[in-house]
């Protein structure tokens, strides 16, 4: 995916953009998008929308590119808007929706209600996009609870796709005056990990394709420059993924000191169920003699095989 930029990019940007990602990419092997994110797209006028994307069209149409995505807020969303997108080949809108509560909701002030999520994500549905909504944990006023329930109404509302982003406190923001007051307080990273893990397994269970957690590593993030706190980590999916593995190994530690243990994973998962600097071979460790991970391209999912010996 080509993501937008921090700026509206002017048509010739776009083109050494897309261009430059295209050379790096085998598209016999991947599924092509151009995205555009990091603002409100359906916000910008209806000339300027249609500029990036008569733009973009011509990748599209020559079939460099497979589809167009964007993000945008809820209460930005109409007929005419669904209309001119439809037209112009997108497949994709997700909708910034952060929480359905609207206590929460007017707390942050995002500016929308539950119902503009609702009416939004109908219409995206009803004129044949795919949706999805992103979510956020550790918003001010929000539980565990909430959280489940934004979920399980993301779910509902059929959502095709989401994100999931552990609130973090940004340099030169509302919320690093209210932490400096000692007015919010963030999640530490275990208490995110173990919420964000149980929504993942929820989004999983309803087949909710979940395309990230946690926010992209920026080079300001990881320096510190705009990062205050809150719980950031460069491999947090990671990390949640660890966990969920930690919990699927958690029957094997029955074991003895006198027995060792291979343990046969699908190829795509075994990094997770090693897990993040080996922390789940090391929980089995203290229970087997040795611990092996082996790749099975016939085990799916996270379905495992363990031999003993």
């Amino acid at each position: 995916m080509i993501s937008g930029q921090e700026h509206i990019p002017s048509e010739e940007e776009i083109h050494e953009i897309i261009k430059r990602h295209l050379k790096t990419i085998d598209h016999d092997k991947n599924n092509i998008e151009i995205g555009f994110f990091g603002g409100n797209f359906t916000g910008l006028s209806i000339a300027k929308q249609e500029e990036l994307l008569t733009a973009v069209s011509p990748y599209i149409k020559n079939h460099q590119v497979d589809a167009i995505r964007l993000s945008t807020r809820p209460d930005y969303i109409n007929e005419e808007n669904l209309i001119l997108l439809k037209k112009f080949g997108v497949k994709t809108i997700e909708l910034g929706a952060q929480s359905m509560d609207d206590d929460v909701l007017r707390l942050i002030g995002r500016g929308h209600t539950e119902a503009d999520i609702v009416t939004a994500s109908q219409l995206i549905r009803k004129h044949g996009f795919s949706l999805g909504l992103q979510m956020m944990t550790g918003l001010p006023g929000d539980t565990r609870d909430k959280s489940l329930a934004t979920a399980k109404k993301i779910i509902a509302l059929g959502a095709d796709n989401t994100r999931i982003y552990p609130l973090l406190i940004i340099r030169q923001t509302a919320l690093e005056e209210l932490y400096n007051k000692g007015e919010y307080f963030p999640q530490t990273l275990d208490i995110a990990i173990r919420q964000v893990t149980e929504l993942y397994r929820l989004f999983e269970e309803h087949e909710v394709k979940i395309i990230r957690v946690g926010l992209h590593p920026s080079e300001g993030l990881i320096s510190g420059e705009n990062y205050v706190a809150g719980p950031f980590h460069p491999s947090f999916r990671e990390l949640v993924l660890t966990a969920i593995w930690r919990d699927e190994l958690k029957p094997l530690m029955t074991g003895n000191r006198n027995r060792s243990i291979i343990i046969n994973v699908n190829p795509g998962e075994i990094n997770y169920a090693v897990g993040h600097e080996s922390s789940n071979k090391a929980m089995l460790k203290r229970h087997f003699y040795s611990v092996e991970f082996k790749s099975d391209s016939s085990l799916k999912g996270r379905i495992f095989h363990a031999d003993y010996r």
